[in-house]
């Protein structure tokens, strides 16, 4: 079911209604000893003045005292518990969003940079958390002004009443003013995520890019994006501006008719002293409550456009269904396309015996990534079937697919941490067929090394060769390499071919490549073009009869 940004919203406050709850109700006591502290200097006046000697001026003076302490108490428990919801909020909708981009169904990732997530994890996960700081305070401001409006009701009935009936118009012009910063707030994040998606692709790239000399051309694309969300923060900011402003100007003037009826009734001795003192106070107190309530409705306004970019990512449907059936056991990993159709594949029909070493050519990268898309059953395709041993892929349990079949990408990350727990295996036959105990000897610490992020600290070759190793460590029934040697020497990628096809005997293996090398071990070679199978053969059979395999393989 799609997730609205009310869902969001009701996901974030409760799982916190506990700490809210209780943090409203120390704000609340917190606000009502505020509003007490006038009216209490007003009865001090009228009746401890009126008495003889010191003893009901110390009585009350213990009053206040006490009033005082509860009223920092109140708010510094009530601080830490909303604090503590706020926290915990944005912790819980980061591991939503986690669970979900994580989900092996996936979907979720698709049209989305890395910084995008990034953002949506930390900028709108916070915003909306906040909501469990700004709902306490709109509480505890809620029943600040109804506290005085009370006391001003046994002050003055007038008084009183004017408070009552201004305050709900207040705050329905508070909503009003805050619909502009809501959309104008969802246009600030949805920008400030996309320029911070490009920065980390750019950042992620920046090897490739001087490599290429494309810096002019990547520094104007990040410049056009940071200028669209420079314009998205300038026009929230001045949404900001105007709610801010628009808030203010409407608590001063509601204040200053409170001051003025309550000089006039004073002026008329239908108040006394006390009173007066009492009413002016209550006034000047005001003020921070109905400022709350401009603060609160910015923060609500601002939460729900972040709410609303998290509902849009947690609701985005799955790519595939996975079905509930096992595989048969043993795994055998026969592997057959039948009549596959997807994005640039068309009718495909192919067919992997068990233990085979197949190399697939396809002259189109399109192609390539449709045919790894629909083995690692990223999605399913529009017709056709993708079968592992006998059994539909729609049918199998995902775990099942994922733990009998292992689609290896060309441009696989490594992790911050040791080499050897990149590749979870210390095996050296492991190491050595993906060529990764080289890489371990030329490091200070050899397979313990600890790299950096991303493993940066790695050539390209070097660390396309610890990602083969993770993938021949897994020892799958199936595994499916993508271009796994573009990034190294001649001489590396001969040993690495030879180490493929030993340490993978008996297992199924499809090597998607245009490498002579590793074509050149396959037990068979397929031609994948326009979406079919055109050719088929050994390497040297097709490299010296097939024009669209020597231009793809020997050019």
């Amino acid at each position: 079911m799609a997730e609205s940004s009310w869902d969001v919203v009701r996901r974030a406050v409760g799982g916190q209604r506990r700490h809210v709850a209780f943090a409203s109700s120390l704000f609340a006591s917190h606000q009502t000893c505020e509003a007490l502290v006038p009216v209490l200097i007003g009865v001090i006046i009228d009746d401890a003045a009126a008495a003889d000697g010191y003893g009901r001026l110390l009585l009350w003076l213990a009053v206040l005292a006490a009033v005082f302490a509860v009223l920092s108490n109140s708010f510094r428990f009530g601080a830490r518990q909303s604090e503590r919801a706020v926290e915990q909020a944005a912790h819980d909708l980061r591991l939503a969003l986690a669970a979900r981009v994580l989900d092996p169904r996936g979907g979720a990732e698709k049209g989305r940079l890395p910084g995008e997530l990034t953002s949506l994890a930390t900028g709108d996960a916070m915003r909306v958390g906040s909501l469990n700081r700004a709902l306490p305070y709109g509480v505890a401001a809620l029943t600040a002004v109804v506290v005085a409006a009370v006391a001003l009701l046994t002050i003055s009935v007038p008084l009183g009443l004017l408070v009552l009936l201004g305050t709900p118009p207040l705050l329905w012009l508070a909503h009003l003013l805050g619909r502009p910063l809501e959309r104008r707030s969802e246009a600030e994040r949805e920008r400030a995520a996309d320029a911070s998606g490009v920065a980390a692709d750019l950042v992620s790239g920046l090897r490739v890019l001087k490599g290429l000399g494309a810096e002019p051309v990547a520094i104007s694309r990040y410049r056009r994006t940071s200028q669209d969300a420079l314009t998205a923060t300038v026009h929230s900011a001045g949404a900001k501006a105007w709610h801010d402003g628009g808030m203010l100007a409407l608590n001063g003037i509601f204040l200053a008719l409170v001051a003025l009826v309550g000089g006039r009734l004073a002026a008329s001795g239908d108040v006394s002293i006390g009173g007066l003192i009492a009413a002016v106070g209550l006034a000047q107190f005001l003020i921070g409550p109905l400022t709350s309530f401009v603060w609160v409705s910015s923060e609500v306004a601002q939460a729900r456009g972040s709410a609303a970019r998290l509902a849009t990512l947690l609701s985005t449907p799955p790519a595939v269904t996975p079905g509930s059936s096992e595989l048969p056991t043993p795994v055998r990993g026969e592997v057959r396309l039948r009549g596959v159709s997807h994005a640039e594949l068309r009718e495909l029909d192919l067919h992997v015996p068990a233990g085979e070493l197949l190399g697939v050519v396809a002259p189109d990268p399109a192609v390539a990534n449709a045919l790894l898309a629909c083995l690692g059953r990223e999605v399913d395709p529009s017709s056709g079937t993708v079968e592992l041993d006998g059994v539909p892929l729609p049918e199998l349990r995902l775990d099942a697919v994922r733990a009998a079949m292992l689609v290896a990408a060309h441009d696989a990350d490594l992790f911050e941490g040791s080499l050897i727990s990149n590749v979870s295996s210390s095996e050296e036959r492991v190491l050595a067929a993906a060529g990764a105990d080289e890489v371990a000897h030329a490091l200070p610490d050899g397979v313990h090394t600890e790299l950096t992020e991303r493993a940066r600290s790695l050539s390209g070759g070097q660390r396309q060769r610890v990602a083969l190793a993770r993938a021949l460590a897994v020892d799958t029934p199936v595994l499916v390499l993508h271009d796994p040697t573009t990034a190294v020497d001649a001489v590396t990628e001969a040993r690495i071919a030879a180490g493929v096809k030993e340490l993978r005997t008996g297992r199924t293996t499809i090597l998607v490549t245009t490498s002579p090398a590793l074509l050149a071990t396959a037990d068979r070679v397929v031609v994948v073009a326009d979406g079919q199978v055109t050719a088929e053969g050994d390497h040297h059979n097709l490299a010296a009869a097939n024009e669209t395999y020597r231009s793809a393989v020997l050019a």
